[in-house]
C-alpha cells in the first residue's frame, strides 16, 4: 500500500500497462457528502485495475456524517461504511494524443485529459446511498419528550 493520498490518482502509467495491472492506495480526504453539512473525512482503501477500456476502481470506504434522528429530532453522528466498484474511461487516448469517442453514457465516470482518476464524486454518491432511510441516534430512542 502507498502512503495516504487524496482521492485523485494519476493513472498514466497504469494506462500504459497491460490489462490486469493493479495499484492499491489508502485514501484519507474530506468530501462534501450532504449539501447542508460541513465536509466529512472519508478514509479507506482503493484498488485500481487496468481493464481493456479503462480502469476499474474498487473502494472500501468509511465516514461519519451528521444526521437528525427520526424520533427525537436531535443531531447525531452516523458512521457509514460502504463499498463501490466503478469503471473509469479515459477521455484522451495516450498513444494517439486525441480524444476518445464519448463514453456510452453521460453519467459514466471518466479519467481526465491529464490522466487523473478522481473518485470523489463516486465516494459522495455511494455515501448518500449508504445513509439510513430512517436515521436513529440509537435503537431504543424514545422519541420527542413532551
Amino acid at each position: 500500500m502507498n502512503e495516504p493520498l487524496i482521492m485523485q490518482f494519476h493513472v498514466a502509467q497504469l494506462l500504459k500497462e497491460g490489462v490486469g495491472s493493479k495499484r492499491d492506495y489508502l485514501v484519507d480526504d474530506e468530501v462534501y457528502i450532504l449539501d447542508s453539512s460541513p465536509p466529512s473525512r472519508v478514509h479507506g482503501t482503493v484498488n485500481l485495475l487496468r481493464t481493456s477500456n479503462g480502469v476499474l476502481a474498487r473502494a472500501q470506504l468509511s465516514t461519519e456524517i451528521e444526521l437528525e434522528c427520526a424520533r427525537c429530532l436531535e443531531p447525531y453522528k452516523c458512521k457509514l461504511e460502504y463499498n463501490f466498484e466503478e469503471e473509469y474511461f479515459p477521455v484522451l487516448d495516450m498513444y494517439r494524443d486525441e480524444y476518445n469517442a464519448s463514453p456510452p453514457d453521460k453519467d459514466t465516470f471518466t479519467i481526465n485529459e491529464n490522466h487523473f482518476l478522481d473518485i470523489t464524486d463516486a465516494a459522495r454518491q455511494y455515501a448518500i446511498l449508504a445513509k439510513p432511510m430512517k436515521p436513529l441516534c440509537r435503537l431504543d430512542c424514545p422519541g420527542i419528550t413532551i
